[in-house]
């Protein structure tokens, strides 16, 4: 009932504060025996943690993964496999000047109206800092999915921020390309601009958002349901799930609703190999809610960072009318952080979905195509 926990086959429930002990994740269905690389899970919590460029939060965290339970010789037990990442920059009191005022688009308010308190100490579960399970249980899925469905990978990136765009060749996009970019851009002349942008609205107090897209290839066909559990409805959850999200589109998205059905529609042709495929992919390789082998792309919208550096008015806890400056190490741009964090939602709902169509119907990937039954009359 509290909404901490998200897949079904494959089971994440997250713990921790922004300025507790400790974060973490409990993983419940990761199949037993698997070779689990943790070097592999620590580069994932690398690529997230505060402190790792001059255009992110100063919080300077090592972010270094533990297994609590699950795991023995570096192999998966079957049980619930326990991940922890310990706070080791943790500062609350420079939030204690402004604790009983609610900062403007932060949870404080509606937090406080829920649960009858303010967590102010940076934000509590609804702090950026909660993802950190999420990237680390992304990384067990992606080594999950590695094993049962070699080939497929995800890969997200900056496309819009501050009002500039990216030029990106997505058949010939690689990481590589997207982290040799500050703000995880692969075109180099946007991601020019976007670091120009971002160090232009820091200096004068601001923030700015924009929008990643993600690609996920080597995906099979038939992940999804055809109803509540839609593959794009899920991912629509886990995305808009994150911090600061505010918009998710699946292949065309609202670009699509423009077009006419004779130009949106994606024409099936022979794979080579007794399957289908569709000659392009405005569906963004979800049809019917289940994915159809094309590669499963979408967006997601992130709004600035609700923390600016300049006065705010604002209400306190009395409701009394009052001036807010905020204190606190905050990002300017959340979107450089959110690439990783947009990888891993990706990842743990194909890896929630291939094992649910696995226990479904004993196969990770279609079933062969054959003539349609019979008809006959009642």
């Amino acid at each position: 009932m509290a909404g901490n926990s998200f897949g079904q086959a494959f089971r994440i429930t997250t713990f921790g504060e922004s300025h507790g002990g400790a974060l973490g994740v409990v993983i419940d269905g990761c199949p037993p025996d698997l070779p689990l690389d943790l070097a592999a899970v620590q580069a994932a919590l690398d690529r997230r943690r505060p402190g790792a460029s001059p255009l992110v939060s100063a919080r300077r965290e090592p972010d270094v993964v533990e297994v609590v339970s699950g795991l023995f010789a570096d192999r998966t037990l079957g049980g619930p496999l326990t991940l922890l990442v310990r706070n080791a920059d943790a500062d609350p009191r420079a939030y204690a000047l402004t604790a009983d005022q609610f900062r403007p688009s932060h949870a404080d308010y509606s937090v406080a109206v829920k649960y009858g308190h303010s967590t102010w100490q940076g934000g509590g579960r609804a702090s950026a800092r909660e993802t950190v399970a999420r990237v680390a249980a992304g990384a067990v899925a992606d080594q999950v999915l590695a094993a049962l469905c070699p080939g497929l990978e995800v890969l997200a990136w900056v496309a819009r921020l501050g009002g500039i765009s990216a030029l990106v060749d997505e058949q010939t996009l690689s990481r590589a390309q997207i982290e040799a970019s500050l703000v995880r851009c692969p075109d180099p002349v946007a991601s020019a601009a976007m670091v120009a942008r971002i160090e232009e609205v820091r200096a004068r107090g601001d923030t700015v958002g924009g929008v990643i897209h993600f690609r996920a290839q080597g995906v099979p066909a038939g992940l999804g349901e055809p109803v509540f559990d839609k593959l794009e409805a899920e991912l629509a959850k886990a995305l808009l799930s994150l911090p600061a999200a505010k918009g998710f589109e699946s292949g065309s998205g609202f670009a699509g609703a423009e077009l006419t059905g004779s130009a949106h529609n994606d024409p099936f042709v022979p794979d080579g190999a007794g399957g289908a495929r569709t000659s392009s992919n405005r569906s963004g390789g979800v049809q019917g809610g289940i994915s159809n082998g094309m590669p499963v792309t979408g967006a997601v919208a992130f709004k600035p960072v609700a923390t600016i550096f300049s006065p705010q008015q604002t209400i306190n806890t009395a409701g009394e009318p009052v001036e807010l400056r905020a204190r606190g190490r905050h990002d300017p741009c959340v979107l450089p952080r959110a690439v990783p964090m947009v990888e891993a939602m990706v990842l743990l709902v194909l890896c929630d979905q291939l094992l649910r169509l696995r226990a479904q119907t004993g196969r990770v990937g279609p079933a062969p195509l054959r003539p349609p039954a019979a008809w006959s009359p009642r």
